[in-house]
């Protein structure tokens, strides 16, 4: 295939979403460049101790989005899946306490509840104090000094180490959004209040993995897929793409990988070579643990900084049959585990870190590329720390437009 009207780079979520909805429509001439050998991207599982396991960490359905959901059930009808009610914790000063922390410190003794209500109650978005640029001046701007302390800049610090002083505010509706109000009301009817987090309530596979779901959709266009193949060069100018020394040309390039992983990109103006240059993202490990957890949650949030991790999965309170859980480490934070691994896995490519100045690269880069017909979708192609049910959202309203 020398010339085909799409090509898609990378077979994750959108890259798949994207190739399918093609094909729905009775489009042929489409080809997907995919460098594993496998598709499902970070939402890829595989089979570690009879049971599955999710390599890129904690993906899950959120049903939030019906358009995702009744995609997704095309491939994998609604039987083949699990509903659960979310339930994560936070490890925090030697005890189990709910997710978000904000909305249940009414689960610590009276007296740790009166600490916390009045740390809240002196931040700075109570106190008429204007919003900060930066995410760690936000932390106590937005929770107070002790939320602050006890978790959120532990945690991040273990999740974005010295990226974390770089981090800006405009990302932040991923995060819960609890008011001191709806902190108090807490207290007082010892039930949680304000915006929950994603996936209040998920799907999960019965019998397999995520990735299962993303295997399948990529079986339905398996004839129009190259695996093993890393797209090492980009040419905006001749709509080209480089692979495994072939090139083929295309009437439309969908970039669904990370931008600063080409070799080279010919075409783009010197200063969004270098914005590109500047985009930062981490790397994490997924380790299995052949063990079980006296605990109801799904996955638990470590703030410890003793402890390599940052996050458990508790794969036997989502996953059936199983067994065991995985830990969720930063790359550079791994050498801290004194034993052997039974089974891990490094993500190279696993967060796309939200810097301040992010906003205005990505802005400039997905605006130049346009007319060329060139887009950059999903978590990499738009360097954002979007969820997969938004990635295949995205593809949809992709699809739509081009």
């Amino acid at each position: 295939m020398s010339h085909v009207k799409y090509i898609i780079l990378g077979a994750g979520p959108s890259g798949l979403t994207l190739a399918n909805i093609l094909k729905e429509r009775g489009e042929n001439s489409f080809l997907v460049i995919e460098k594993e050998a496998v598709a499902g991207g970070l939402c890829r599982s595989v089979w570690v101790d009879g049971a599955p396991f999710d390599i890129g960490g904690g993906h899950f359905l959120d049903i939030r989005r019906p358009i995702v959901t009744e995609f997704l059930f095309k491939f994998m009808p609604i039987d083949e899946w699990n509903l659960f009610n979310r339930d994560s914790q936070i490890s925090v000063n030697g005890s189990m306490v709910s997710h978000p922390l904000e909305a249940n410190i009414w689960q610590f003794d009276e007296s740790i509840q009166k600490e916390y209500l009045e740390s809240i109650k002196n931040a700075g978005c109570n106190t008429g104090s204007p919003m900060p640029d930066k995410f760690v001046d936000w932390i106590f701007w937005k929770l107070g000094d002790k939320i602050s302390n006890d978790y959120m800049i532990p945690y991040n610090q273990k999740m974005f180490a010295n990226e974390l002083n770089e981090l800006g505010t405009y990302w932040l509706e991923k995060l819960p959004n609890v008011s001191f109000e709806d902190t108090q009301k807490s207290c007082e009817e010892h039930k949680a209040y304000g915006q929950q987090p994603g996936h209040a309530s998920f799907y999960y596979p019965k019998k397999y993995g995520y990735g299962e779901v993303f295997l399948r959709m990529a079986d339905n266009i398996k004839e129009n897929i190259v695996y093993n193949a890393e797209a090492s060069e980009l040419n905006i100018s001749d709509k080209a793409v480089t692979f495994n020394s072939e090139t083929v040309y295309a009437d439309n390039i969908i970039v669904t990988v990370p931008w600063n992983s080409f070799r080279e990109i010919i075409g783009l103006p010197e200063h969004l070579l270098n914005g590109i240059k500047k985009l930062k993202s981490s790397a994490i490990e997924t380790r299995y643990v052949n063990d079980t957890l006296d605990t109801n949650a799904q996955w638990i949030y470590y703030p410890d900084s003793s402890l390599p991790y940052h996050r458990i999965l508790v794969r036997h309170n989502f996953c059936p049959n199983s067994r065991g859980y995985w830990y969720e480490t930063r790359k550079e934070r791994v050498p801290m585990f004194k034993e052997d691994a039974a089974f891990s896995y490094i993500n190279e490519y696993a967060y796309p870190l939200n810097t301040i100045e992010k906003p205005l690269i990505m802005d400039s880069l997905l605006k130049f590329l346009t007319p060329y017909h060139v887009y950059g979708l999903g978590r990499w192609g738009e360097h954002n720390h979007y969820n997969s049910d938004v990635v295949i959202e995205k593809a949809i309203l992709l699809a739509e437009k081009i």
